[in-house]
């Protein structure tokens, strides 16, 4: 495939979520490039450097994000869009994770199963495999929460699913907004897991029928409800509207770095893909963090892909700061909850904000 450059980086750390177990494990982890091109064909932003095999999903692989009360306010709002829409027939749900959201739709009396190679408890729902041709799995609906975006191939992927499933149902993806990433020049937002970027417009070219669209999360995710059986094939596909990278997309890491002269201790609020990146881009440009912070008590004591920080739990991290220290907050969603917790003499930064 052939497509129109849009960024180009080498030596990424390939994960985002998975924790190691030491800073030198951490640091010697996998690394790969980015050639974010805009294909020809499909008119889909997608990796072009990506390679599948440097990936490998198992328990160390930490992406719950429910411990946080403004993330479970999202999944509120993603659960009434599953129950307005699939109600009354039986759900998988493809790439479940951990299994908050399978649990959260089971509690709402809806007939969920799930499949995530990832998972680690031993609920009867949840099959711990990837989703493959033959798995002999199918249902009236299938719910796809961030897990497109990880698929090499997200056409002949949900076109599998589309064949697995009798080529009925609806399906609920959600996946980042690229919209929301080149608006915010959120450089932070763009790394090796997510092989794809999407807008609001892909998937109406993707389907025929969408019964409903939308962004989430403060514009940083999007929706669609579509018709399986109305998923087009590549050949079939409207011509895109061209990408372009606004000017300056970058700039915001030599502010940080200016920004983290003053004295005192620098720390990451976020122990999750934009952290790693953050992390991994002005360690880049020579600028020392001290540790990262995460509420998710499965990254504690973990350590990031790529720069080896230590993930400490906000009641250990915010014992070691002081009056003036920094605390770079890699999503503004959980701005409010992170200063609750940290109390108003430190300074914090905002990633995505201005």
């Amino acid at each position: 495939m052939s497509g129109r450059e849009l960024i180009r980086l080498s030596g990424l750390p390939v994960y985002q979520n998975k924790m190691f177990p030491t800073a030198q494990a951490a640091r010697a982890c996998e690394r790969g490039d980015m050639v974010l091109v805009q294909d020809d064909a499909t008119g889909l932003v997608h990796n072009q450097a990506f390679d599948q095999a440097l990936l490998s999903y198992d328990e160390s692989y930490q992406n719950e994000q429910a411990h946080s009360t403004a993330f479970k306010a999202h999944l509120d709002e993603v659960m009434a869009l599953v129950g307005r829409h699939f109600s009354g027939g039986s759900i998988l749900e493809v790439g479940c994770g951990k299994g908050d959201f399978l649990d959260r739709m089971r509690q709402q009396g809806l007939e969920a199963t799930g499949i995530d190679p990832a998972y680690e408890g031993d609920s009867p729902y949840i099959l711990r495999a990837g989703f493959a041709p033959g798995i002999g799995v199918g249902a009236d609906a299938v719910v796809m929460r961030h897990t497109l975006e990880h698929i090499p191939d997200p056409i002949g992927f949900l076109d599998l699913i589309r064949r697995a499933n009798d080529g009925r149902g609806l399906v609920y993806i959600e996946v980042p907004c690229l919209d929301w990433i080149l608006d915010h020049h959120a450089w932070f937002d763009i790394f090796y897991e997510h092989v794809n970027y999407f807008r609001l417009a892909d998937f109406h070219r993707l389907f025929g029928r969408v019964l409903a669209s939308g962004r989430l999360f403060g514009g940083q995710y999007l929706y669609a409800v579509a018709d399986l059986a109305s998923l087009r094939a590549p050949a079939e596909l409207a011509p895109a509207e061209a990408v372009s990278l606004p000017p300056g997309f970058f700039a915001g890491i030599d502010r940080c770095v200016a920004m983290a002269s003053r004295p005192g201790r620098k720390v990451v609020w976020g122990a999750a893909a934009k952290g790693v990146m953050f992390a991994h881009h002005v360690l880049g440009r020579g600028m020392a963090l001290d540790f990262a912070i995460d509420i998710n008590p499965a990254k504690q004591s973990g350590h990031l892909a790529g720069t080896g920080l230590e993930v400490l739990s906000p009641e250990a991290g915010l014992a070691r700061l002081s009056a003036g220290d920094q605390v770079f907050v890699m999503n503004s969603n959980y701005l409010g909850e992170i200063v609750r917790a940290g109390g108003d003499s430190l300074q914090y930064i905002a990633l995505d904000t201005p």
